[in-house]
């Protein structure tokens, strides 16, 4: 049985949230929740709170147990991009973007786990 949990619109660019999900793909929740607990970026907090998120939804919703559980898929995609505008000499401006992501966790029960 697959749960799931979304973050969306995080204020972190897709790039950097990626670099730290790639780190805890198919992972045992115990292990990748050590991972993002060392880890020295602002996303690993994020993605801790989403994986968080979806055992609550697994043991609450579907009566599944937290040690049988396992990281399916990760998905991290961009979210909104503010657009903002450097002010630059003789008047003119540079155009950028404050970009955003959005999470989604997909959990499974690991194969020979009882309920």
């Amino acid at each position: 049985m697959e749960v799931r949990a979304e973050n969306n619109n995080i204020k972190i660019s897709t790039r950097k949230v990626r670099l730290v999900a790639d780190a805890i793909r198919s992972l045992s929740i115990k292990d990748a929740l050590r991972v993002l607990a060392t880890a020295r970026k602002k996303a690993s907090r994020v993605l801790e709170k989403t994986i968080k998120s979806a055992v609550a939804n697994a043991v609450h919703n579907a009566k599944l147990k937290q040690e049988n559980l396992k990281i399916k898929s990760i998905e991290v995609t961009e979210g909104t991009a503010m657009k903002r505008f450097r002010p630059s000499t003789r008047g003119r401006v540079h155009p950028f973007k404050k970009r955003s992501s959005h999470i989604r966790i997909i959990l499974e029960e690991a194969y020979g786990a009882k309920s």
